[in-house]
């Protein structure tokens, strides 16, 4: 493609074109690609749009529509050739094989026949994928123009997915019945805190325990009209008691899970550490639950909150609770996408060798209920298409279900980049407690406050039938 083609679409009129004359371009499917297709034309067999469903078909994965390549060789046509002012007077089409997410087609027209008289070609046309398989065969007749038309190319909208807030209708439909969690809300003392904890009550999955001053919190539910006096509340001096009390609550088995207030994280967590009972024999560490229009599946990032800089053995425990994480919402053998700058070892790049000491660990079964692989960069853990150009083949690459980065900074970054860039939801837990800790930012939304306590309960609940 010319720079020129990137600016003007122009048409070759009838005279100017000779048998055996030929154009093409080339297109990397994505699902995005499919989605779009779905939507426009209303046809969402699972075999297109469901990655577990296609993965037990004859194809054994999600494959684009058929006519989605008859749209592309309509493209070819319609602005290559003949190019504009075209009239499609017929197609036929073959359809040889599938095309899948990541494959590269190319997408050719040759003209076969000419006539004269009525200005008709016929045009053989073709798909095929980076392999040189056919994917796609026909025959297109058509009038070509016979005037010269050259313009600017338009400028067509973006185009972005969102599902809105159906993730967190479908995460609450599925939690509701499992019942409400009691739940120690840690020194609620400001306008947010204290309404996500009502918000959340309200939506019938947590049972609220408020452990506070009482006088600063009815202070703040006054001043915001909001009523607490149905609420059990525990009074205690200040922010460090509350911790404390919270903490021995849980320890006594007073209360399913933990949600931070208005005190700092390092409070909370010390606390929590200072208590043996509550301790197991993992690390702490957090998991961002996510969801976002751009990727088929909810993925769990994680460590971006607890654990600064961690080391081999604490990134196995950051691996080890993630797996328990995603096994609880459903996935039984989670993919593990171990990230780095790049996707080769490097020995200056510690995060390279952490990797591969940590597929070679799940290889010995020192972890277990998943399927490891790094390093491995961003764009081949959740990019199919990435990972083909790059020669990658691995089960978890471009498939990821979680997102294991190299520290905290990387992790925030990352998490908040496709919150605030990509449009993502997202829902935050500690785990490697005994009982799960909802752990909130000041900035999260409404919706994401609520997530946090439905994956809470998940989890609470998901531990019952464990044991």
């Amino acid at each position: 493609m010319g720079n020129n083609d990137l600016c003007v679409v122009q048409n070759r009129i009838f005279d100017e074109i000779s048998l055996g004359d030929s154009a093409s371009i080339e297109r990397t499917l994505t699902a995005q690609d499919i989605q779009l297709f779905a939507i426009l034309s209303g046809d969402v067999n699972p075999q297109h749009l469901d990655a577990e469903f296609a993965s037990s078909t004859r194809f054994h994965g999600v494959i684009a529509h058929g006519m989605l390549g008859g749209a592309l060789i309509s493209a070819v046509i319609g602005t290559r050739l003949p190019g504009p002012g075209t009239i499609y007077l017929g197609q036929t089409l073959s359809f040889k094989a599938p095309a899948r997410i990541g494959d590269t087609l190319t997408i050719s027209v040759r003209v076969t026949e000419r006539d004269e008289a009525k200005k008709r070609l016929t045009l053989a046309c073709s798909c095929l994928n980076q392999n040189g398989v056919i994917v796609i065969e026909g025959v297109a007749e058509v009038i070509a123009p016979t005037e010269r038309i050259s313009m600017p190319r338009s400028t067509l909208p973006e185009v972005r997915l969102s599902t809105g807030d159906n993730g967190l209708i479908r995460l609450l439909d599925h939690v509701r019945p499992m019942g409400a969690v009691a739940t120690a809300v840690i020194h609620p003392c400001d306008f947010l805190s204290l309404s996500a904890a009502l918000d959340a009550q309200a939506a019938g999955i947590i049972v609220p325990i408020l452990v506070a001053p009482l006088a600063k919190l009815q202070a703040i539910a006054d001043s915001n009209s909001l009523d607490i006096s149905a609420l059990r509340i525990e009074d205690v001096a200040h922010s460090h008691a509350a911790a404390a009390r919270a903490v021995e609550m849980a320890a006594n088995g007073e209360v399913g899970a933990l949600m931070k207030g208005s005190l700092h994280t390092d409070e909370l967590m010390s606390a929590v550490l200072a208590s043996p009972a509550l301790r197991t024999g993992r690390r702490l560490s957090h998991c961002f639950l996510m969801q976002t229009p751009s990727y088929p599946r909810p993925f769990i990032i994680t460590d971006a909150a607890i654990n600064i800089a961690p080391n081999l053995e604490e990134k196995a425990d950051i691996i080890r609770n993630a797996i328990g994480l995603a096994q609880a919402i459903g996935v039984q053998q989670p993919r593990v996408a171990i990230l780095a700058a790049v996707e080769t070892i490097n020995p200056r790049m510690a995060a390279t060798l952490d990797a591969a000491a940590l597929c070679k660990m799940a290889d010995r079964g020192q972890i277990s209920g998943a399927i490891l692989d790094g390093p491995l960069a961003f764009d081949n853990a959740v990019s199919i298409a990435a990972a083909r150009i790059k020669g990658i083949t691995s089960e978890v690459a471009g498939r990821a279900d979680i997102l294991v980065v190299p520290d905290l900074e990387s992790g925030n970054m990352l998490a908040k980049q496709l919150e605030y860039l990509g449009g993502a939801a997202s829902a935050g837990i500690v785990l490697g407690a005994r009982v799960p800790i909802i752990l909130t930012s000041r900035a999260d939304s409404r919706e994401s406050r609520i997530a946090s306590c439905a994956i809470a309960l998940l989890l609470a609940n998901h531990k019952q039938d464990q044991t």
